[in-house]
C-alpha cells in the first residue's frame, strides 16, 4: 500500500511510529500524513538514497527499506 500527503487512519499511525524509530520523525503520532510525516519520508528516502518512490510518498521502495532496517536486515 502507498501512502502520501492527506492519507488518514492505522497505516498512517504505523508508519509514525517506523519513522520515530528511525529517528527521522518527531511530530504526535495521530494517523495523519501531514507536512511533518511527508518531511520525514523524504529525510528517511534522502538518507537512504531511495529512489524507486516519488520523494515524499511512502511507496513500495521506502516501505522496504524501513521494514528492512528494523528488522535487521
Amino acid at each position: 500500500m502507498t501512502l502520501s500527503y492527506g492519507d488518514e487512519g492505522p497505516e498512517v499511525e504505523d508508519l509514525q511510529w517506523r519513522l520515530r524509530a528511525a529517528w527521522v520523525y518527531f511530530g504526535p503520532v495521530d494517523g495523519r500524513y501531514g507536512n511533518k510525516v511527508r518531511e520525514a519520508v523524504r529525510e528517511f528516502q534522502r538518507w537512504r538514497s531511495i529512489q524507486g518512490d516519488p520523494l515524499g510518498v511512502y511507496g513500495p521502495s521506502t516501505r522496504a527499506a524501513l521494514e528492512g532496517e528494523q528488522s535487521g536486515n
